[in-house]
């Protein structure tokens, strides 16, 4: 398992990162465990989560549930100094959490003190928000995205109260380092710029989906944050199961996540099918698992810092993982762009 330094700080993370939001909805507090068990014997030293944790489905009843699998797992391992703990406060428009109000100089305190507590630790790693509190092109909402209604003032006050927030918080021992989430290449260039103008801190990176079926982030988030020294973590490096291949078909396996998402988010368009048959074929052209050689692609990218999977399965788990351990040679990697090329995002 390789390692890489986080931002500028001098933490350093492993490849891959354990996602956890499926703990307390498809999976319960004893598979999480073992998924965290496993993950850290193989090398991963990384565990993403977020206050509003579980989803698939989300609940106001259940947000909150995957920190406290964490908090049970590190007390009861004693384990702490050996695992990085990356959690994130809700952008606005979550009615499930204070009300939607989104992230201000008050609700940072507030959800900062609920994620230790749940997490029974006196310190998070990573502090991200979880997406911007202006709107934004994510979650598959490009075709009708219009930057034009933004508020410039509002945003970059929100993002002063934040960075204020965060450096009292850091003061205190409570953070360590910040990140964003499903931003924009223009939104970090506000963090980066109010952080440095104000001797504040500055975001260490940036996690946003990226897998073969997305990859709007190879552009001008990739140009900044290689500048900027802004790491990428990938979510969804699988595009919730799509490149799998098990919805090939218009299947709905038993306990997978279209069960509780037909669409998965937007994703399963009618134009992913065919591109999911060619990858297929470019994996067994060379004799790869699909999902190894699509996670093997991410941490290729020369902006990535670690990669966040997530299964529901213990044996999923380990074979994504494995991932790390794969090379690609230039003749997988050619087939891929060649696909790439002809089908660059078909999931919108």
């Amino acid at each position: 398992m390789n390692f890489n330094k986080l931002g500028n700080s001098g933490i350093k993370v492993s490849d891959i990162c354990l996602g956890s939001m499926t703990w307390g909805t498809q999976n319960s507090e004893a598979e999480g465990h073992a998924q965290m068990d496993l993950a850290l014997d193989l090398g991963v030293n990384f565990i993403d989560t977020a206050e509003m944790y579980p989803v698939n489905p989300i609940s106001a009843e259940t947000c909150g549930r995957t920190e406290e699998i964490i908090g049970t797992w590190l007390k009861s391992r004693n384990n702490r100094d050996k695992v990085i703990v990356a959690t994130k406060i809700v952008g606005r428009g979550s009615n499930l959490i204070r009300d939607g109000v989104g992230v201000n100089r008050d609700t940072v305190k507030v959800a900062v003190e609920a994620s230790l507590k749940r997490l029974q630790t006196d310190y998070i790693d990573l502090y991200q928000i979880h997406w911007p509190n202006r709107n934004s092109y994510h979650f598959r909402q490009s075709w009708t995205f219009n930057p034009s209604r933004q508020n410039v003032n509002e945003t970059r006050s929100y993002i002063y109260e934040a960075l204020e927030s965060f450096q009292k918080l850091v003061d205190e021992g409570k953070i360590r380092t910040v990140g964003l989430s499903n931003e924009s290449c223009w939104g970090t260039t506000q963090f980066l710029d109010i952080a440095e103008a104000n001797n504040l801190p500055r975001v260490v990176s940036i996690q946003n989906e990226y897998n073969l079926l997305d990859r709007k982030y190879d552009l001008d988030l990739a140009e900044l944050t290689a500048n900027e020294n802004v790491g990428l973590l990938a979510f969804s490096p699988l595009a919730a199961g799509i490149l799998s291949g098990q919805y090939q078909g218009d299947k709905t396996p038993p306990g997978s996540r279209r069960t509780f998402s037909k669409d998965l988010g937007g994703r399963f368009t009618p134009q992913v099918e065919p591109v999911i048959d060619q990858y297929l074929a470019v994996a067994r052209k060379h004799g790869l698992d699909v999902c190894q050689m699509a996670i093997a692609f991410c941490l290729t990218r020369p902006f990535m810092t670690s990669v966040i999977i997530g299964a529901t399965k213990v044996d999923q788990i380990k074979a994504c993982i494995g991932a790390a351990d794969i090379s690609l040679s230039k003749e997988v990697l050619k087939d891929i762009a060649e696909v790439y090329r002809h089908s660059p995002n078909p999931m919108g």
